[in-house]
C-alpha cells in the first residue's frame, strides 16, 4: 500500500488519476485526420502557459535535457560565445552540454543559494561592443537549491545595453507551477518537460521558441537530425510529426491543459505559492532550519532545499523516510549531497497532502534524533494554511 503515498520530490510529480486515464489509451494512427484535430489545439493552448502569443511550441519525445540540446543545436553555431550562470547541479549540467557542443562558454560561478547573476550579465554585455555573445542562459528554478531567478531582471540588463543576444531559459521545474512571461521577459527559447508542473509521465520535452530565435536556424550549423526544428515545424504546420510522436503523452498534455485552465492559471500559481509558504513556515518557524535559498525572494514555489543540522547526514534522513514510511523526498545534489534534502511541492498537491509529507519527514527526523519537537513543523504549516484559507474565502466572498 505504500505506493499510494504521494511523492515529495521535485519531479517526476504525482500523476492525477484523470491524467493517468487520459494517457491510458489504445494505439491510434498519428497520420489520421482526427489526430490533426487534437494536436494543433494542444500546441496553441500550451503557448498560454509559456505566456506567449507569438512563440512556437515544439514537442519532442525526450526529457528537459533533450530540450536543452534541441535549443542549442538549432539556434547556435560551433564556437558561438554564450554567457551562463552556474549556481546548482542543473545549471552546471547545462554548462557541460554547451561545452560538449563546442560552444565558447563564459561561466559566471555564483554561490549556491543565489540565482542568475543579472547584474554581472548586464556588465559583461555592456562591455561587449562587438556583440560577440550570441546567447545568455538563465535557469528560472534551480531544482538542486530551491532557488528562483529573476528572469525579468536578466532581460532588463540585456535591454539596457541594447545587446542582441538571445535569452534562453530553463523552466523545467517552474513551468505550469510558477508564472512565466515569455513575451514580457523577452525570452527566446524556453525549455520544460512533461513530468513536473504538467503532472504527466516523463518522456516529452516541451519547448517554446520566439520568432526572433527562429530566424537564427539557417545560420546555426551545429549537427542536428532528430532535433531539427525545421523538420518539426514543417510537420506541425500540417498537423503531424516528422516521426512517430509520443501519442499518449500528447493526449495527456491536452488533458493537463484542461485541468490547468479549469483551475485558472492565476489560481495554479497562487496555490503553489501557498503550498510553498506553508513548507517554508515549517522549515524556519517550526524546525528552526535554514533554506539553501539565501533570501526569501529567492525561494522557489516548487521545491525547497533544506540544510540539515551539523553532524547529520541528509541521505540517511531521506533513506529512512523511504524505507520506514514509504515516502520519497529529494536528496541533496552536487555540493549539497549529505548536507541538505529537498521537499518538492509542485504539481498535483494540496495543503492536506503537503501536511502529510511534513508529518512524515518529522517522524523520520525524530527517529534519527534531530533537534526538533515532533509536530512543530506541521503545526507551523497548519497555522499558515488555515489562516490563509480563511483569507481566501473572504476574498472570494
Amino acid at each position: 500500500m505504500s505506493n499510494q503515498n504521494p511523492v515529495f520530490i521535485p519531479g517526476p510529480t504525482n500523476i492525477p488519476d484523470r491524467l493517468r486515464l487520459a494517457m491510458h489509451t489504445q494505439t491510434s494512427d498519428h497520420r489520421a485526420p482526427d489526430f490533426v484535430e487534437v494536436f494543433s489545439p494542444i500546441l496553441e493552448d500550451t503557448k498560454k502557459v509559456f505566456g506567449t502569443t507569438s512563440g512556437k511550441v515544439i514537442l519532442y519525445p525526450a526529457t528537459g535535457t533533450g530540450g536543452w540540446e534541441a535549443a542549442m543545436s538549432n539556434l547556435l553555431a560551433p564556437g558561438d560565445k554564450i554567457l551562463v550562470g552556474r549556481f546548482g547541479t542543473f545549471s552546471e549540467r547545462w554548462v557541460d552540454l554547451c561545452e560538449r557542443h563546442g560552444l565558447d562558454v563564459h561561466v559566471i560561478d555564483v554561490e549556491w543559494g543565489r540565482g542568475s547573476p543579472a547584474d554581472q550579465f548586464a556588465e559583461i554585455l555592456a562591455a561587449d561592443k562587438n556583440h560577440e555573445y550570441k546567447a545568455v542562459l538563465a535557469t528560472h528554478c534551480e531544482t538542486a537549491t530551491g532557488v528562483q531567478s529573476d528572469v525579468a531582471a536578466v532581460r532588463r540588463g540585456m535591454d539596457a545595453s541594447k545587446h542582441p543576444a538571445m535569452l534562453f531559459v530553463d523552466c523545467v521545474s517552474s513551468l505550469a507551477s510558477m508564472e512565466f512571461k515569455m513575451d514580457e521577459w523577452g525570452v527566446d527559447a524556453a525549455i520544460s518537460g512533461s513530468q513536473k508542473g504538467f503532472m504527466l509521465m516523463t518522456g516529452m520535452a516541451i519547448l517554446c521558441v520566439s520568432e526572433k530565435a527562429l530566424e537564427k536556424i539557417e545560420g546555426a550549423n551545429l549537427p542536428r537530425t532528430y532535433f531539427d526544428f525545421r523538420d518539426m515545424l514543417r510537420a506541425n504546420a500540417a498537423g503531424g510529426f516528422p516521426y512517430t510522436p509520443p501519442l499518449q503523452l500528447i493526449f495527456g498534455l491536452g488533458e493537463s491543459l484542461k485541468m490547468l485552465f479549469e483551475e485558472g492559471l492565476d489560481n495554479v500559481y497562487a496555490r503553489h505559492y501557498r503550498l510553498a509558504e506553508g513548507v517554508r513556515k515549517a522549515i524556519t518557524d517550526g524546525w528552526g532550519f535554514e533554506l539553501v535559498a539565501k533570501t526569501p525572494e529567492l525561494a522557489s514555489d516548487t521545491v525547497s532545499a533544506i540544510y540539515v543540522p551539523d553532524g547529520k547526514d541528509s541521505n540517511e534522513l531521506t533513506e529512512h523516510a523511504y524505507n520506514t514510511y514509504g515516502v520519497s523526498f529529494g536528496i541533496g545534489l552536487g555540493q549539497l549531497n549529505g548536507k541538505a534534502f529537498r521537499i518538492g511541492h509542485l504539481g498535483s498537491l494540496t495543503d492536506v497532502m503537503v501536511l502529510s509529507g511534513l508529518a512524515t519527514i518529522e517522524m523520520a527526523m525524530a527517529d534519527l534524533d534531530y533537534p526538533i519537537k515532533l509536530g512543530s513543523g506541521v503545526s507551523a504549516a497548519q497555522e499558515y494554511y488555515r489562516t490563509s484559507a480563511r483569507k481566501a474565502l473572504k476574498s472570494a466572498a
